[in-house]
């Protein structure tokens, strides 16, 4: 098991700034979040930055917010097959990718399809991050209602999301089994909103999750991805927070560096 850090947190951030403060609090991987900055979307960019700071990429997070809605232009089969290019390039090994909306034809077709061969070809893994119920403003019913993502070889397990779906976390793992390939590591409020509240700030079993996944011999990365809004202008309170949440999950797992 590895404890990574993700620059989601940092997403309205130069990647270069995310980079100094994760490899400041002492982590050596990082998730990427393709986002606006254009050195998240170049991965000789990303190489360099990376270099800099003592780091490597170990997963590609597929641009999937609405304010990255453009980037890659607006297919979500050309942002997946992006991600997959840049991972292979990278040596990451894993990329993130959102499930289909309802009216997603296509790329849902793709996913079960094509996806697979092509992943296989650039030694990735496309895993499935699991979301929770959306409505839209026109559309009836949900328009995203993947939680357990049944049919997905691989999967990733966001603590937040499934406690938004009122999901209990050990058990969603535990019925992930084999498919599980990456954890999505945050705490939540439990007040029904998606918080990504640091560990221990919320209410949620994070380190027996984490007992679970050691104990299972899940060898994927656990990747930290954190609301640190109170702390984008507090360098001192960044590292405190990050040094932190990865001390949390070193005490509680035999992780490789």
């Amino acid at each position: 098991m590895q404890v990574i850090m993700s620059t989601a947190p940092f997403f309205l951030r130069p990647v270069r700034e995310a980079f100094k403060h994760i490899a400041d609090a002492g982590f050596d991987q990082v998730e990427v979040m393709v986002a606006r900055d254009p050195d998240t979307q170049d991965p000789s960019s990303l190489f360099a930055a990376a270099a800099t700071y003592g780091l490597s990429v170990r997963a590609i997070h597929a641009p999937a917010l609405l304010i990255t809605r453009r980037v890659w232009g607006t297919d979500p089969i050309g942002k997946v097959k992006k991600a997959i290019e840049m991972a292979d390039i990278l040596g990451a090994g894993t990329v993130i990718a959102h499930p289909p909306y309802r009216w997603q034809k296509g790329y849902s077709s793709w996913l079960a399809d094509e996806m697979p061969a092509e992943a296989d070809a650039a030694s990735t893994v496309v895993s499935m991050e699991n979301m929770f119920p959306l409505r839209m403003r026109g559309v009836k019913g949900p328009a995203l209602r993947e939680t357990s993502l049944h049919g997905y070889s691989h999967v990733t397990l966001d603590t937040s999301h499934a406690a938004v779906s009122g999901a209990d976390i050990r058990e969603t793992a535990a019925a992930m089994g084999a498919r599980l390939a990456h954890v999505h590591l945050s705490d939540n409020s439990g007040k029904g909103w998606d918080s990504h509240l640091p560990v221990e700030e919320g209410i949620l079993p994070l380190a027996d999750l984490l007992t679970d996944l050691d104990g299972s011999g899940f060898s994927g990365a656990v990747s930290l991805e954190l609301d640190l809004r109170r702390w984008m202008k507090d360098p001192v309170g960044m590292k405190r927070v990050l040094s932190a949440n990865r001390g949390f999950c070193f005490d509680r797992t035999n992780v490789v560096c």
